[in-house]
This record gives C-alpha cells, sequence and structure tokens, in this order.
C-alpha cells in the first residue's frame, strides 16, 4: 500500500520557521523520527518512509504555495497513488494556533495552497491535517502574518504539534481517516 503525505509550504531560506510552513515542518520532523533523509525530485523533495508494510511517500513541494497542485498530481500520477491515500498537511487561520483537525475532505477554506490542489485533481474529497496557526493580525495583516515568523511561545509549542501530526500520518496509514480523526483530533496545546 503506497501513501502520499504532503506538507505544505514554500521553499527558500527566507520562509523558514514561518506560519505558512508547517507543513514542512511537519514532514521534517516525521522523517527525522523515522531517519528518512529527503532528496530533490522533480516538483519537490521527497523522501519514503515505511510503516508496517505500508510505504509513505512524503513530498514538500518546490512549486510554491499557489501551485501546490501540480507536485502533488504529479506524484500521485507517478506513483499510482489512489486518493483515499492522499494526506495534506496545511496551515489553517481558522483554527487557534494549538489546535489540528484532520478532514476527510472539505473546501480550501480560502487557502491557495488547498485551492490549487483541488483545482488540478478535481475534487476536495482527499484527506487534510489542518494545524491551527491562529489569526492573530490587525485588518489587512494576513499576509504579513501568514508569512512571519512563530513566535517565542508559539515555537515551544511546535515540537508537541509536529510530534501529534506525526501520530496522525502513521494512523491514517494504518487505521485510515475516520478512525484517526476519533483518536486524534481533540488535540489542543496546552
Amino acid at each position: 500500500m503506497k501513501y502520499l503525505i504532503v506538507g505544505l509550504g514554500n521553499i527558500g531560506p527566507e520562509y523558514q520557521n514561518t506560519r505558512h510552513n508547517i507543513g514542512f515542518e511537519v514532514l521534517d520532523a516525521f522523517a527525522r523520527a523515522s531517519n528518512a533523509v529527503f532528496e530533490v525530485g522533480r516538483y519537490g523533495a521527497v523522501a519514503t518512509v515505511k510503516v508496517k508494510g505500508r510505504a509513505l511517500l512524503l513530498l514538500k513541494p518546490s512549486t510554491y504555495m499557489n501551485l501546490s497542485g501540480k507536485a502533488v498530481s504529479y506524484w500521485m500520477q507517478r506513483e499510482k497513488i489512489e486518493l483515499a491515500n492522499l494526506l495534506v498537511v496545511v496551515d489553517d487561520l481558522a483554527l487557534p494556533f494549538g489546535t489540528i483537525r484532520m478532514r476527510a475532505k472539505g473546501s480550501d477554506g480560502g487557502h491557495n495552497g488547498l485551492k490549487n490542489i483541488n483545482e488540478l485533481l478535481g475534487t476536495q474529497a482527499y484527506a487534510r491535517v489542518r494545524v491551527g496557526i491562529g489569526n492573530g493580525f490587525p485588518r489587512g495583516g494576513q499576509i504579513d502574518y501568514v508569512l512571519g515568523h512563530w513566535t517565542e511561545d508559539e515555537e515551544q509549542g511546535l515540537p508537541a504539534i509536529t510530534e501529534h501530526c506525526s501520530k496522525m500520518i502513521e494512523s491514517f496509514a494504518l487505521v485510515g481517516v475516520e478512525r484517526t480523526m476519533n483518536a486524534y483530533n481533540n488535540f489542543k496545546l496546552e
């Protein structure tokens, strides 16, 4: 069984440790815990992690956020991965920082990365992990906030967040989206 686990973010040093790149941070932590190493591939950096007989292809698109669908579509076709085995990890302004929710499907919620994936796949019916980044910004300040760096307090919470997301990824591959939502959607950073 093959799975495609996509962490959304933007490439380049200026985007490291920004809220918009939480998808990259989650996949980096998951790969580190499994001693997997990312290699540059077409449309992104990829690594493979084996979990109890399942192959998880981790993808950090290099297409920039707004064109994430290009990378997702390419790797799904290349590796012949079914839509049911796709999981996208994404930042979410609508959720408070430290809140994590898995969904089996859903709208893009104004997120340009999800919007592009929906367009290129022709569906919204794929699983995603929405990692709350909060919305503590003044009117008109959304872009600066999303592309802004974590605060010191937020940085202290990131290891617990990436660890919980890693458990969700593993559970998704082992028992599926519904059971993972039931087991893990109650997380709230203390």
